[in-house]
């Protein structure tokens, strides 16, 4: 599949209720956190599926498409079903996650490119899944059917759709910045 028929999808609607206020918007390695998983996305035409303060943040931008998520409580695969309804329904994606700051476009490329046949694809680290996740444009019908809440375990899960994990030792995958903690671990 080409890379215009994917499109990068950045949840960015979370709570922060962790660190108590949107951490997508604290300074993490010289810049808000969330400029991280756009930079690594960019060759993906990524949408990024926002909360109303991140949204305001990125307002304007033309290195990306802007939806607002008004009802971030409805959790993960809310956000990803106001992203697929904007993307049309013949291309993939490609699911970020806007608090992992080690994402990179290698990682992206790397999960891209073991999706042929495959309808999810995603890495692991021994039983640990990461992101981000290759969804199939056939896998994406099953979005409007998930539960409320984060989901995408349950796509991975669906014995309707062909999935695939990665093995791969990629802290990009894995790490992701929850905690006032982690914020610290993540300048180092």
């Amino acid at each position: 599949m080409s890379a215009g028929a994917v499109r990068a999808v950045i949840l960015a609607a979370g709570t922060s209720s962790r660190v108590g206020r949107q951490k997508l918007l604290m300074e993490c390695r010289g810049c808000p956190l969330i400029e991280h998983a756009i930079a690594a996305a960019q060759l993906w035409n990524p949408v990024v599926v926002a909360s109303r303060d991140v949204a305001e943040y990125l307002a304007g931008r033309q290195d990306l498409e802007l939806v607002r998520n008004d009802q971030p409580d409805l959790g993960m695969a809310h956000s990803l079903r106001l992203a697929s309804l904007v993307v049309p329904a013949g291309s993939a994606l490609i699911v970020l996650l806007g608090d992992k700051p080690l994402v990179t476009p290698a990682l992206i490329k790397t999960v891209c490119s073991a999706s042929a046949n495959a309808d999810v694809v995603y890495p692991v680290r021994g039983e640990e899944p990461g992101h981000p996740v290759w969804i199939s444009p056939r896998a994406r019908r099953a979005i409007g059917a998930l539960p409320p809440g984060d989901t995408l375990r349950f796509l991975r899960a669906d014995p309707e759709l062909t999935t695939i994990a990665i093995e791969t030792h990629d802290e990009g995958a894995f790490f992701d910045v929850d905690t006032v903690d982690a914020f610290e671990r993540s300048e180092l």
